[in-house]
């Protein structure tokens, strides 16, 4: 059995394949377009999944899509025939009536079999649920909006998940955070973990106002108060009521960072924290359990998600690592699987994430090879390798490292990464302005050993994800990745889901007495993380890393000749970088 699950036509576009139930490959379209939060069809990963498991459209049972378009296409024409709307408005949504997912799907691929709908919430629900390793769960799911529905209340048993309750548009707490992200100058849909890494730098000297624009109701459920958000009207997030409300003009975006930002960002997630509190209690309530499993893009939110495992009855926590509209190709796939053959997918828990393309050594080698660049191969001598790079981080370098299959959603967790020494206080400062070339209040991820996580970390459970916070409880000073009150976003690392990325971390441990290593992703602000070596090669070019790590290869700063520094200058390719791409 053979099943393709798509999300694509808002953000985050992805596809993934799942056989006989388990999952065997998937991938953000972004990777490969290099077009940030990509929405279009996700035609490379699609063709990446056949190719990974050699099959053609032929072999494909089943395809599922995240969402039901019609149903969606109702609520949008339910927006554009409101008295309020702007004329251009219901240009947009006439627009978007001719789009249609699964004839897209036959038009772009070939595929005349079978296509499953799936429900937006429903695939959030499925993506946590199927893939916990739990046999039964309690399920929320919060988001923006998927047709209708912005919070959905589900058990979840063997292979059915029920939706007890839930939320509809437009009320939102997707929407409000939004909401907030848009005011604070950040881009909608891709900063709103900005605003969550600002917050711990503000004080919450503006809850009364920001409780204003959402109001917590009983049971389930809560309001927006209407007056402080724009989206029903234009395609702006918040009114001029909120600008009122605050008192201040927005941030335009790319300006300086104030104190008042800062305290507007720590209001508004501790408001979020709130309600997200006072609903997951409800949803223990209605559904008992010690497991919850979360998904939708408020799922991302790992400050919240920490508080709703350490502040709730529940005592196990799966949040799907690719939460927000991405993973829905997941939890499509795997209903998609229940539908047609009764049996619940996937029993084991995901515990790796590596489900992307990885790249072929002796390609690599050749592409170096006739580059003229100065390279060190390693292949054959592992150690080698790694006490190289070891001895590049302990003299305090940056390392940009390509290892493997590349990770599916957000976060790079050891296959595409920058890494560097956590101890040393400048590395944070340096890698955000000039390799990130990005904000300086944004925090870094600490990989460490799994079994030396208790150790360093207030933590007695895997985090393999990203998906959680803690406290810094480490007898080690870990300036570059300790964020400001304290916390740390962590991965735990085992031999068993990345052999080669534990292995370093051993050796840096075994050299330094510190088994973490600073991890962020490997990709320059505005654009998506890399995918393959040639992304790779362009990235390292235009930034300031010192050492990159392709596999088996090791290149020097030093070595790389003047043109890398000019490859691939912005997030799309040129018809000039491919010429280029061809040459390496």
């Amino acid at each position: 059995m053979n099943v393709i699950g798509v999300s694509f036509g808002y953000h985050d576009s992805a596809c993934c394949l799942l056989q006989d139930g388990q999952l065997v490959a998937a991938a953000q379209e972004e990777r490969f377009s290099r077009i940030k939060n990509d929405k279009a069809f996700p035609a490379a990963a699609f063709r990446y999944c056949l190719d990974h498991a050699a099959l053609t459209i032929a072999d494909i049972d089943c395809v599922a899509f995240y969402e039901n378009p019609g149903v969606k296409l109702g609520r949008q024409l339910w927006m554009g025939m409101l008295p309020s709307s702007a004329p251009n408005r219901r240009a947009l949504i006439q627009a978007r009536a001719l789009w249609t997912g699964p004839e897209e799907i036959q038009l772009l691929t070939g595929y005349d079999g079978a296509i499953e709908i799936v429900d937006h919430h429903l695939s959030h629900a499925a993506s946590a649920f199927f893939y916990s390793g739990f046999e039964e769960a309690a399920v929320l799911t919060v988001d923006g909006v998927g047709e209708w529905q912005t919070t959905t209340y589900n058990s979840a048993q063997d292979a059915e998940i029920t939706c007890l309750d839930s939320v509809d548009f437009p009320n939102s707490l997707g929407l409000f955070y939004s909401a907030i992200t848009g005011y604070l100058g950040f881009e909608v849909n891709e900063g709103e973990y900005k605003v969550m890494g600002l917050a711990p730098y503000g004080q919450p000297r503006y809850t009364g106002q920001i409780r204003e624009m959402i109001k917590e109701g009983p049971l389930g459920s809560f309001q927006l108060n209407l007056h402080y958000y724009s989206f029903l009207e234009a395609d702006i997030m918040f009114s001029d009521d909120l600008i009122q409300l605050l008192g201040m003009p927005p941030r335009s975006p790319g300006s300086d960072i104030t104190q008042f930002h800062m305290d507007v960002a720590r209001s508004a997630q501790m408001v979020l924290e709130e309600i997200l509190l006072a609903k997951v209690h409800y949803l223990h309530a209605i559904t008992p359990s010690d497991n919850l499993c979360m998904a939708g893009g408020v799922a991302l939110n790992v400050v919240a998600n920490s508080r709703c495992l350490n502040e709730t009855p529940f005592k196990h926590l799966f949040v799907q690592p690719a939460a927000g509209d991405a993973g829905g190709c997941l939890g499509a796939a795997a209903v998609a699987h229940v539908r047609r053959t009764g049996a619940r997918p996937c029993r084991q828990r995901l515990n790796q994430i590596y489900l992307g393309p990885s790249n072929d050594s002796e390609e690599t080698w050749k592409a170096l090879s006739s580059s003229g660049v100065s390279f060190r191969d390693y292949r054959g001598n592992t150690p080698g390798l790694l006490e190289h790079v070891v001895d590049r981080l302990v003299e305090g370098k940056v390392v940009a490292w390509v290892s493997g299959r590349m990770e599916f959603g957000p976060r790079s967790l050891g296959a595409r990464s920058i890494l560097a020494d956590p101890r040393r206080p400048e590395m944070q400062e340096r890698i955000n302005a000039v390799v990130k070339q990005r904000e300086s209040f944004r925090p870094f991820a600490p990989a460490v050993l799994e079994e030396s996580a208790p150790e360093h970390f207030a933590l007695d459970h895997p985090s393999p994800f990203m998906l959680e916070t803690c406290q810094v409880i480490s007898p080690i000073q870990l300036p570059a990745v300790t964020h400001v009150d304290g916390s740390a976003r962590i991965q735990t690392v085992t031999r068993a889901a990345n052999s080669r990325f534990a292995a370093l971390l051993e050796h840096f441990h075994q050299r330094t007495s510190c088994p973490i290593l600073l991890n962020t992703s490997f990709n320059l602000r505005g654009e998506p993380i890399v995918c393959t070596i040639h992304d790779a090669i362009s990235t390292f070019g235009r930034s300031m890393m010192d050492l990159l790590v392709l596999d088996d290869f090791l290149i020097e700063r030093s070595d790389i000749p003047a043109m890398w520094r000019n490859i691939g200058q912005g997030a799309r390719r040129s018809e000039q970088d491919y010429a280029v791409y061809t040459m390496l």
